[in-house]
């Protein structure tokens, strides 16, 4: 039958008791907010990438969508109902009569709650991005590993099909346009193939959410949720765990937030410890952007699309690697100040490779679990520096940008980090962060939820530390953060 009569019956607010009703739609599906509920119908098309012109496929659409979504969001998904036709011919939501539509049932949650709504009014912090990251992590952890699909293959199908889509779309983005991004996105994949490939047989590839951007997740009861994922192909939905990442880093850094996408970033690799994937960044950045592209192209939004699109080809064209070393004692800053310069020296930020999060993963403990006293030995200590200096040589012979986070109190350490750029021909600068003991001391004490372990006690130990010469630039942090990050910086001529 024609939808027409079934989307005029949901949008009557009699269907629902009386209660207004607030109609959103997509490129596939139509949803319906009333009262405490969400009513989300898929619309009856045939695309590229997915078929939903029969009843019966609809269906079992919903039924799948309520199954990848009862993981993460289960609190949200209600089940599926049908839209009836009774003897007299009326329309009813559920009931015995012959059906004519199948629904998603949802419970509603307030539009401003939505990830990319509290972006636009300027409510979205650090601490609530790395809710964000924490919940893809998860999410991630404990997704099926499902090696039939992703590695090269995969990412090639995707390119293929966004190649396809477009080409039905040539009088919003132009066909010598798509034929260049898809060109040079089937270059950069053959290039990072055999990684891809390698990851596949890891486990990497999983059965993720798939449509990860900032539209697709809430901030629900205090956390972070996302929702929505993807239940028409298996081939989207179940691909390398970073893929999944970056549609959130592409839409933050479009969306305008570039340090919050670096910062997303680098506390999935905290938490994860899953440093190669960078490599993989460009690429997946531009593939996450094509796809918005093609989709506000189908909507009509050419202005949008094309936005997109300029951010594809950019992705493709990533900044030269540099290493920057930010040193200093424990409560100098330096932590802050590495998050803080990252957005600006790639895109969506270098990677910041941390002592303090390097050695929570050797010791197999969670990110802000305290560590026992031996794990500060000098054998762990010795592990946890070559750990960051093996880390630092291979994301920049990746060809992205890094920033090494460490105390280098030690002349031979800060020798190894310098000798870490040499090796991978790349340029380097380092950084001394200090400011007063005592100052030093009260940051260390007002730590909530810090990764760093480091006590006043620590810090006292460290002043007794002979630094030896220091070359690197010295930048006072015993002022304001931003005038210290203006220093940084000025130092490193970003």
């Amino acid at each position: 039958m024609n939808q027409a009569e079934v989307l005029d019956f949901l949008a009557d607010p009699a269907t629902h008791g009386g209660a207004p009703v607030h109609r959103i739609e997509t490129h596939i599906s139509v949803l319906f907010l009333a009262g405490e509920k969400a009513w989300k119908l898929k619309k009856a098309v045939t695309l590229p990438f997915l078929d939903f012109a029969s009843l019966e496929q609809r269906h079992a659409a919903c039924l799948t969508e309520i199954e990848v979504n009862r993981v993460a969001a289960g609190e949200l998904y209600l089940g599926v109902v049908p839209v009836t036709r009774d003897d007299a011919g009326s329309l009813h939501l559920g009931g015995d009569g012959a059906v004519v539509e199948w629904l998603v049932e949802m419970r509603r949650f307030q539009q401003e709650n939505l990830l990319s709504a509290l972006l636009d009014a300027g409510k979205v912090d650090r601490r609530l991005i790395q809710d964000v990251a924490e919940a893809a992590w998860k999410q991630h952890r404990q997704a099926p590993i499902r090696s039939d699909k992703g590695g090269a293959a995969g990412l090639r199908h995707v390119i293929r099909t966004n190649a396809a889509t477009m080409a039905g779309l040539g009088a919003v983005i132009p066909p010598q346009r798509a034929e260049h991004v898809t060109q040079a996105s089937l270059a950069m994949l053959e290039r990072l193939a055999p990684l891809m490939d390698r990851r596949r047989a890891e486990g990497r590839v999983r059965r993720c959410h798939g449509d990860l951007h900032c539209g697709n997740i809430c901030l629900y009861q205090g956390r972070a949720l996302p929702f929505d994922a993807i239940e028409f192909s298996e081939d989207f939905a179940c691909v390398d765990t970073f893929y999944d990442l970056c549609f959130l880093l592409m839409d933050l850094d479009h969306r305008g937030h570039r340090a919050l996408a670096s910062h997303a970033m680098n506390h999935y690799l905290d938490l994860s410890g899953d440093y190669e994937a960078v490599a993989m960044t460009p690429l997946m950045l531009s593939t996450r952007a094509i796809i918005r592209a093609h989709v506000l192209a189908t909507m009509g939004q050419g202005k949008a699309a094309n936005s997109y699109m300029d951010a594809a080809e950019a992705y493709l064209r990533p900044s030269a690697p540099r290493l920057v070393a930010v040193g200093g004692l424990s409560g100098s800053g330096k932590s802050h100040m590495g998050r803080e310069l990252a957005p600006f020296m790639a895109a969506p930020g270098a990677a910041v490779v941390r002592t303090d999060a390097l050695r929570k993963q050797i010791m197999g403990t969670p990110l802000l679990e305290k560590l026992p006293p031996q794990a500060y030995d000098g054998e762990t200590g010795r592990r946890t520096y070559d750990r960051l200096y093996d880390t630092c040589l291979n994301l920049l012979r990746a060809g992205h940008a890094v920033v090494a986070d460490a105390v280098f109190a030690k002349p031979e350490q800060r020798a190894a980090i310098e000798a870490v750029a040499r090796q991978a021909g790349v340029p380097f600068d380092g950084l001394w962060l200090w400011t007063e003991p005592e100052l030093a001391a009260r940051r260390i004490e007002g730590r909530q939820g810090n990764v760093s372990d480091a006590t006043v006690e620590v810090l006292r130990q460290q002043l007794q530390i002979d630094l030896g010469p220091m070359t690197w630039t010295k930048i006072n942090t015993g002022g304001s953060k931003d005038a210290a990050l203006a220093s940084g910086r000025a130092a490193l001529c970003l």
